[in-house]
């Protein structure tokens, strides 16, 4: 027996005729019947009652016929699902994001996820520093990362999705807040407050990098794991930091963004995920990220 007898005895069960049941298939009526004939020896069982006008059930083709109809049910459905998993339009994934991008690009991409992958089940993990995306990425913790390069792990793929202008976060009072812009000298006497160098960030290791090249021996006075926390600090008066320009979102009283210039003040963002994975729905999702960025 295979999917095509069911299908048959489902269509004759339907017309209670063999020539239009035969019509519906596109096909002959003496192979239809033959084909009837083969599944009920096959069953041992007749299914149907036949007379020269139509075509009866029997009490067991009653019951098989609500079994079939199930069957072919499923396996359409499991058809369904098969192609939906090959178009990347089914699964579950975790996002990690660093934290600038959590507060200004997570709001819109999860949106767009939702809308072009709806069913694909996100979840969303913030604030996270690159050191720790990459571990979770390793581990399978989140799937993909939107983080910020250099990354040297071989094992995973990582495609720049922009580059992001650097800003100080001033406190309001300070004053430096009544320039229009600032250049990385102007930090020279400045308390600063950063992302945590303990847990590897690449925040921490722009920056100094940034000050080292304009002369500046750095004064810092807090490190930090969270971007939100740093922009807190400087609420706070407790000092400056320099940050990507998606860190502009988290809109906190006492707080005054200032356009950071010379060559070298932007940093990258970039999408990345293991190499080995290939998953439809990733691959999708990595490109919906692509096209909202």
């Amino acid at each position: 027996m295979d999917l095509r007898h069911l299908r048959y005895f489902v269509a004759v069960a339907e017309e209670r005729h063999f020539g239009r049941a035969a019509e519906r298939l596109h096909m002959a009526q003496p192979p239809l019947s033959q084909q009837i004939r083969q599944l009920e020896a096959e069953l041992g069982v007749d299914l149907f009652h036949r007379t020269t006008r139509r075509v009866d059930l029997t009490a067991a083709g009653r019951a098989y016929l609500k079994r079939a109809r199930a069957i072919l049910a499923e396996v359409d459905d499991a058809a369904r699902l098969a192609r939906r998993v090959a178009a990347g339009a089914v699964g579950h994934l975790t996002i990690g994001c660093v934290g600038s991008a959590t507060y200004s690009l997570l709001p819109a991409l999860s949106r767009r996820l939702s809308l072009e992958l709806p069913g694909v089940d996100f979840s969303f993990r913030g604030e996270m520093l690159a050191p720790d995306q990459v571990e979770a990425l390793r581990t399978g913790a989140i799937d993909v990362a939107l983080l910020r390069p250099p990354l040297a792990d071989l094992s995973l793929t990582v495609r720049t999705l922009r580059h992001d202008r650097l800003v100080v976060a001033v406190p309001a009072d300070h004053p430096l807040a009544k320039r229009s812009r600032l250049r990385a000298h102007d930090l020279a006497d400045a308390d600063l407050i950063m992302h945590s160098a303990d847990r590897r960030s690449v925040m921490y290791g722009v920056v100094l990098r940034l000050l080292h090249d304009a002369g500046v021996e750095p004064h810092i006075r807090h490190e930090v794991g969270e971007t939100s926390t740093l922009i807190t600090l400087v609420a706070g008066g407790l000092g400056l930091a320099v940050v990507p320009e998606p860190a502009t979102a988290l809109t906190l009283e006492g707080v005054v963004y200032l356009p950071l210039t010379g060559p070298t003040a932007r940093v990258e963002l970039a999408v990345a995920h293991r190499a080995d994975r290939s998953e439809p729905h990733l691959a999708r999702t990595v490109e919906v990220i692509e096209a909202t960025i």
